[in-house]
């Protein structure tokens, strides 16, 4: 009996994230504005009236993509010399906009969201608060721009990545340069 309970169990988180890598491909192909449950269970191969067992309404499956996406994006290294740290961190970003610009699609769909829903907005400032602030201890650390506050480096940095997503063929030339720049 235990058993059959961990084996629908594990068919559930399956089941669940089938449909939020659907839901993934549909924003990077639709936008969030053009994302349909009906098409998101049908590509999941799921019944389409079974997707709210999983996701209660729209937003709460844009927030898993929300989730899904950022999840693949930690990737400042814990240990070592702080400015290589911060070197190694745009670096990192500047390959994952080059291997996997679709990642950034569909973040930048959260971000022109965000501008217009705040509920979007308020999703999307959550998922960039421990970005934010882990980039503003690795300047304090690093001594990046020492002239400017690290707040306000950690966004430029933020807002470098977000650009440079639009050009993935440049990104990682842009945030290599970045990188020497703050840290040298």
């Amino acid at each position: 009996m235990a058993g059959t309970k961990r084996g629908l169990q594990a068919a559930g988180v399956e089941r669940r994230e089938a449909l939020v890598r659907a839901a993934f491909q549909g924003i990077v192909e639709h936008g969030i504005g053009g994302l349909r449950l009906r098409a998101v269970a049908a590509a999941a191969g799921i019944d389409h009236t079974t997707i709210h067992h999983y996701f209660p309404g729209k937003q709460d499956l844009i927030t898993a993509v929300a989730d899904y996406a950022t999840a693949q994006l930690r990737a400042t290294p814990a240990d070592g010399d702080p400015a290589e740290r911060l070197r190694e961190h745009l670096h990192t970003q500047g390959a994952k906009i080059t291997e996997n610009p679709e990642l950034f699609v569909v973040l930048r769909e959260l971000d022109l969201r965000a501008m217009r829903d705040p509920e979007v907005a308020e999703l999307v400032a959550s998922r960039e608060a421990g970005w934010r602030k882990s980039l503003i201890t690795l300047i304090e650390e690093a001594q990046a721009a020492p002239d400017t506050p690290a707040t306000t480096t950690a966004d430029l940095i933020i807002g470098a990545v977000k650009g440079a997503s639009l050009n993935p063929a440049t990104a990682d030339a842009v945030l290599r340069s970045l990188a020497l720049r703050l840290a040298g």
